[in-house]
């Protein structure tokens, strides 16, 4: 299978949306996605979000959505808002090349760090993640407010 990393663009954000709402699903929260198409590309053509996506088969079958962001203690870095393969093509290095073309996307910009949360049941993810060399921190609980 040959599989290519490319940059996302406007017209690939359908099927971003729809890998976001498979993630959703796996994470038993699919009826939390409300965001429409219109808001991803007011988005991304205002450059606030990047996406980068794997082509297998010339489908797309993964992909990470992700933006710039400040660390008070670190100084600049990325934040990755979803990184998400489907089922049927994982196991086959897809999800490692999505990943390291985000780290090396961060360090074309300069950053010190990024960031991302991973569900604590999520052992495969978890698996992963160590396997990448990541810190996994378990004494931040998450804040929000939804409008």
């Amino acid at each position: 299978m040959v599989v290519n990393i490319i940059r996302g663009e406007k017209k690939d954000l359908k099927h971003v949306l729809d890998l976001v709402k498979g993630l959703a699903r796996y994470e038993k929260a699919e009826d939390q996605v409300t965001a429409q198409l219109s808001i991803y590309e007011e988005c991304f053509e205002s450059g606030l979000i990047t996406v980068d996506l794997a082509e297998a088969n010339g489908q797309i079958v993964g992909c990470t959505l992700y933006y710039d962001t400040f660390s008070t203690w670190r100084g600049k870095m990325l934040y990755l808002e979803d990184f998400y393969v489907l089922e049927e093509y994982r196991k086959h290095g897809i999800g490692q090349l999505l990943f390291k073309e985000f780290i090396a996307e961060s360090k074309r910009r300069k950053c010190a760090m990024v960031k991302w949360q991973v569900l604590d049941w999520n052992e495969p993810a978890l698996k992963f993640y160590d396997k990448m060399g990541a810190t996994i921190e378990k004494g931040w609980w998450n804040g929000k407010i939804i409008f």
